[in-house]
């Protein structure tokens, strides 16, 4: 069962895609996203992960720790279902199911909220994650989803 919103993420979580992508690169989005949130004055916790390794991790003026809590949640539910965070959610929804009660994670790990999207390259799939957390949850993604786009087209 399709529903439009869970249409729209697909669509956003396939969007981008890399030639490559390495430490060296997620170490230049998080920059970037860093510094268009400083710009923009946005109280977030960013993270960019590669393989199953922190690449980049910030934590921006008006953030709280709990943010840096959720997108480490938000993250591990997108690395176990190797999509974006809302995409779980809107998955979850999309079939009459809640994320919290039926998932079967442990919610002090797990949260499928809007934030993290998958890092992937072509011919090779998903090699990382990039995520924000701070803002209502699908400000969250929309601000994830801005920011590959810009950096795709950077490159």
């Amino acid at each position: 069962m399709s529903t439009p919103e869970l249409a729209a993420v697909i669509a956003d979580e396939t969007a981008v895609s890399f030639a490559s992508f390495d430490l060296e690169d997620a170490w230049a989005l998080g920059c970037r996203m860093r510094e268009a949130a400083a710009t923009r004055r946005l109280p977030l916790v960013i993270g960019v992960v590669h393989g199953h390794q922190r690449a980049f991790h910030t934590a921006l003026p008006g953030s709280y720790p709990e943010s840096d809590d959720w997108l480490t949640r938000k993250t591990n539910t997108a690395t176990r279902y190797g999509r974006s965070s809302l995409g779980v959610l809107e998955f979850f929804t999309a079939t009459g199911r809640d994320f919290d009660s039926q998932s079967r994670l442990p919610a002090e790990r797990h949260a499928a909220a809007g934030g993290v999207l998958p890092l992937r390259v072509d011919g090779v799939g998903v090699v990382g994650y990039a995520g924000v957390s701070g803002l209502p949850h699908r400000d969250d993604h929309a601000f994830v989803v801005e920011q590959l786009r810009e950096y795709a087209l950077s490159r």
